[in-house]
């Protein structure tokens, strides 16, 4: 799957290899000790003044699967002790998932379909890692999923209150997305391909449908009609979860999860999907990448192309990477290779960071250490992701990436 860079070049095998156990060597710091993993500031220490969150548990327990599946057995204790603080979480009440959890217990707040997708995510990667606890806790989040979060239509409802009572009348691409992962890394861990079908509903609603018909630049927000909301939060348009304009990395993330779904559905699979995500891939370049005078790709654009929010985030990096690996992998034009390349290097001088670990999360304009959108470094998801995909063939989900032989031979 890899593009054709030398082994020891950021990028190449050997270097992707080392960087894994880099990160995980810090990511393993986030152990909250009471359940799941803490939030890291910039030398990894746990922020005391969080809560343990949902989202950062779910995905980190994913991480620590990776981890397993990739050798690093060092780690199986860390994937015990985030299925242990998932379980933890859980509200026997009113079902689901609380969204935190703090030293006096469940934190009051809303239940989300964007955390609940990664629960799903940590249960399919535990049960492709050979965990225990993996296989209930995937059966679980699926039902909570299904039963509360997807809609009629086939999309993906946001936000319920604590008792799954009131439903909030906004509705996200963000929650589809990452429900889209997690039902492809259902179908890895369970064989059953209706979790393929239900991925496609929402790739071709909203990838072959709301983006195809707005120039490629994704609409983020609607309402309970799924109408656009173009306006939303232009008076707050660096929020983390809910930005304004285009996001650039979420354009290359649906662009990976079209071409992980066509090689998925093989024969069964439309030719959209990966005309669809070269267009993505396009709009997401020629929109994000130096675009303001200095290199790396912005956070936002607005609905002409011109960036909002300047600041280069670590995740939108990592995302370029690895879908310029997984088109590469899918059409051997040279044209990614070069991308892949080229992100990589940028990657290496710009945000790995060989003082404190990691990559520094977030730069500003010009290049240089910000916090506008995120402070400290919270988790590896991302980056981890992006240095075990390019070693592996590609595949249906990450975890099922990596039950695959390594093309590095390692």
């Amino acid at each position: 799957m890899a593009p054709p860079v030398p082994a020891d070049r950021p990028g190449g095998a050997h270097w992707l290899r080392a960087e894994t156990g880099r990160l995980l060597e810090f990511a393993a710091r986030s152990r909250h000790p009471v359940a799941g993993f803490g939030w890291q500031d910039d030398a990894g220490a746990i922020d005391p003044d969080r809560p343990v969150e949902l989202w950062i548990t779910c995905r980190m327990t994913h991480v620590f699967a990776l981890a397993v599946l990739d050798g690093y057995r060092e780690h199986a204790p860390l994937l015990d002790h985030g299925m242990a603080g998932v379980q933890a979480m859980r509200d026997a009440r009113s079902g689901g998932w609380h969204s935190a959890v703090g030293p006096a217990g469940p934190v009051p707040g809303t239940k989300e379909a964007y955390a609940h997708a990664f629960v799903v995510l940590a249960g399919a990667s535990a049960t492709l890692a050979g965990h225990p606890a993996g296989p209930a806790l995937l059966g679980d989040a699926l039902e909570v999923t299904t039963g509360r979060f997807l809609g009629p239509d086939g999309l993906v409802v946001d936000t319920w209150d604590e008792g799954f009572t009131t439903l909030d009348a906004y509705r996200g691409v963000n929650a589809n997305m990452h429900a889209v992962e997690a039902f492809l890394a259902a179908a890895d861990a369970t064989g059953d391909r209706a979790w393929l079908d239900r991925a496609l509903v929402i790739v071709e609603r909203i990838v072959h449908g709301f983006a195809a018909g707005n120039s490629w630049r994704l609409p983020e927000h609607y309402d309970e009609q799924w109408q656009p909301l173009l306006e939303y939060n232009r008076e707050s348009p660096a929020d983390p979860f809910r930005p304004y304009g285009a996001t650039i990395g979420h354009g290359l993330e649906w662009s990976r999860l079209a071409l992980h779904l066509h090689h998925a559905l093989a024969a069964d699979a439309p030719a959209w999907l990966v005309d669809d995500a070269r267009r993505l891939f396009d709009a997401a370049v020629t929109d994000g990448w130096d675009a303001d005078g200095a290199t790396g790709l912005v956070y936002t654009v607005d609905w002409t192309g011109t960036p909002v929010v300047h600041e280069r985030m670590h995740w939108v990096a990592a995302e370029a990477t690895a879908t310029a690996a997984t088109l590469f992998a899918v059409t051997g034009e040279d044209r990614y290779a070069r991308w892949y390349a080229d992100w990589w290097a940028w990657i290496e001088e710009h945000l790995v960071d060989r003082e404190q670990g990691s990559w520094r999360h977030e730069l500003d304009r010009h290049n240089r250490p910000s916090s506008t959108v995120w402070a400290g470094k919270p988790d590896a998801y991302h980056a981890v992701q992006a240095v075990v995909l390019p070693r592996r063939p590609l595949a249906v989900s990450v975890a099922g990436a990596l039950t695959r032989t390594p093309l590095d031979g390692t």
